[in-house]
């Protein structure tokens, strides 16, 4: 294997983990849970993972000069408001994973077929859109990242869950008293700064 070849392999391994999160976070969530808003902003989870496939599906086509297997009308002029953060009626839970998992084939697709080097043109990156599909990955690995952390917030609003994927929370070992105790000692420091 070139080094360019394991260069590839590694980063869509790092990315293929970061979407197995974003899956994850809507095991055992109800369906009103998954698209109920709970931030100011309406940030969801269903939402988010809309989003972040929206994401992966955008960069992976039109900037590499590749057509879209999947028409995105929530991206189109005239959408509704922040269209691309929540699911429609129509648009259930099953249809938004499917619609990610088509991203992520469309993406690993792109890698194994023009290699990390070949160009790109992102054209919303303005002046500054001329770029390489290697750094298109990186970007979506930091996106997808950063949109899986919303999740992992959003989902121990909903139910407590946290961690990275089944069997791996990533928490130090504690009884619900320990974290009781831990966020009320928190507080209280907080609150020594009022």
């Amino acid at each position: 294997m070139s080094d360019v070849d394991a260069e590839a392999e590694m980063l869509l391994r790092y990315l293929h983990g970061l979407r197995e999160a974003m899956i994850w976070k809507l095991d055992g969530v109800t369906e009103h849970d998954a698209r109920r808003p709970l931030t100011p902003t309406g940030t969801n989870l269903l939402g988010l993972v809309k989003h972040v496939a929206s994401m992966e599906m955008g960069y992976f086509t039109a900037p590499l000069g590749r057509p879209s297997p999947v028409p995105m009308p929530w991206l189109e002029d005239g959408a509704a408001f922040n269209a691309d953060l929540f699911a429609t009626e129509e648009e259930s839970r099953d249809w938004v994973l499917d619609f990610y998992r088509t991203a992520w084939r469309t993406t690993d697709d792109a890698v194994a077929d023009l290699g990390l080097d070949a160009p790109a043109q992102v054209p919303w990156w303005g002046e500054n859109g001329r770029t390489t599909l290697g750094r298109l990955v990186v970007h979506l690995i930091v996106e997808t990242a950063r949109h899986a952390g919303h999740a992992d917030i959003l989902r121990e609003l909903l139910d407590g869950a946290v961690g990275m994927r089944p069997g791996n929370d990533n928490m130090p070992e504690a009884e619900l008293s320990d974290w009781h105790t831990h966020v009320e000692d928190l507080q209280r420091l907080a609150d020594e700064f009022l």
